[in-house]
């Protein structure tokens, strides 16, 4: 079949809920996939920072094969053998106490803003149905109800309501708004170290760590959702480590599978997620044995094959890369490790068209917020590679 038969019937019969390019992917390998008709593109994208271990990695892949020989599913009601082995294994890797595995990053989210709550009303002594979470603008969570709710993007919320109260929205990188914003129901501040969705939003030095500290005087929760930031992808562990703080609470996905299976989990001191009773939280499929052993093995890969390292390496060389292009279409380029974006100027006509023109040179990366073009390739990607991609990146960046 060629690749406009597949989107014909995608169309057909698919909820019309993504704009995706139209490029039909068949096969992956590291950095690389393969289309319908066979032609080979470099990704930049890595799902959206899924896959920073690059597609279909054989020693995740193994991983998968043999613990699905074994047993996929249990479900919470009874204990397995790989998930006590992912707690001990995440705790001496991050430091954290205490962890509760999900499945998407949405439900992560919706976990963390739980445990803040009930943690609010258990611990702090907020009054029942009091809580507030405090939020910013830009941010991107997920599309649950509860999520959009605190978006800031219109178009997430428009026909979805009533939506959850319990929230306010600061701005983004101003620390005093947050100081401004706390009452004493403020229960927790969820805050993107780097906003990916947002535009790969990098705030100014100092914030986290000052927002951090307005979060301590004030006994609130200070939350960093990492789920596209952490993992490598800002060339540190989690993005959160470029200042001298250490949340109450983190939320990964995405990467902590290596983009084989959803898996996601908070992790936290031991007060925070202590909160949590039998019953009162919980999920069939978070923590099953194959999300679990294939986690393991995602985490491993990370440490073991240095991908950290090489995304605060290479990361640097392609942001220096990208800023010696000559082009008037380029406003900024911003970005940690091998999480970049490139903004346009208004008069270039978005950045739909610059990754169409992208796609058909070979290399696959997406718009976000309509002027961002976001490059995100797996952190395997290599030198060579970059230039090879740097070619085709100039051309298109230059085009009329």
């Amino acid at each position: 079949m060629l690749a406009n038969e597949y989107i014909a019937i995608e169309e057909k019969y698919g909820a019309n809920n993504y704009h995706p390019l139209d490029v039909v992917i068949e096969k992956g390998d590291g950095v690389w996939v393969h289309d319908v008709e066979g032609k080979k593109y470099l990704d930049c994208l890595a799902a959206y920072s899924a896959v920073n271990q690059g597609h279909c990695h054989p020693r995740i892949i193994n991983v998968l094969k043999e613990q699905a020989d074994k047993i996929t599913l249990t479900s919470r009601a009874f204990r397995n053998s790989q998930l006590p082995f992912l707690y001990k294994e995440l705790s001496e890797l991050t430091g954290y106490e205490m962890f509760l595995p999900m499945n998407s990053g949405a439900e992560a989210v919706e976990t963390a803003i739980k445990a803040a709550r009930k943690w609010g009303y258990k611990v702090k002594g907020i009054p029942e149905n009091k809580a507030e979470i405090i939020t910013c603008t830009n941010n991107f969570g997920g599309r649950t109800i509860t999520i959009i709710s605190f978006s800031t993007e219109e178009q997430y919320k428009n026909g979805f309501g009533p939506l959850t109260p319990g929230f306010k929205i600061v701005e983004y990188g101003n620390a005093k708004a947050l100081e401004e914003a706390i009452t004493e129901n403020t229960a927790a501040f969820i805050v993107e170290p780097i906003q990916g969705e947002g535009g790969v939003i990098v705030p100014r030095d100092g914030y986290l760590k000052e927002t951090y500290e307005i979060c301590s005087k004030n006994n609130v929760l200070f939350i960093a959702d990492e789920i596209q930031s952490g993992l490598g992808r800002s060339g540190k562990l989690f993005a959160y480590q470029y200042e001298d703080i250490t949340p109450d609470a983190v939320i990964i996905g995405k990467a902590l599978s290596g983009g084989c299976y959803p898996v996601s989990a908070v992790l936290a001191r031991k007060e925070v997620l202590g909160v949590f009773n039998p019953g009162d939280h919980g999920s069939t499929f978070g923590g099953n044995p194959l999300g679990a052993a294939v986690a393991r093995e995602a985490l491993k890969v990370l440490v073991e094959e240095k991908l950290i390292e090489n995304s605060s390496e290479l990361g640097n060389y392609f942001r220096s890369k990208l800023k010696d292009v000559n082009s008037n279409h380029v406003k900024e380029i911003r970005g940690k490790g091998l999480f970049i974006g490139v903004e346009l100027n208004d008069e270039a006509g978005g950045a739909r068209r610059f990754c169409e023109a992208l796609m058909q040179k070979g290399i696959l990366c997406k718009e976000t917020h309509d002027n961002v073009i976001r490059f995100a390739p797996p952190l395997v990607i290599k030198k060579e590679e970059i230039d090879w991609a740097m070619e085709r990146i100039g051309e298109v960046l230059n085009m009329e």
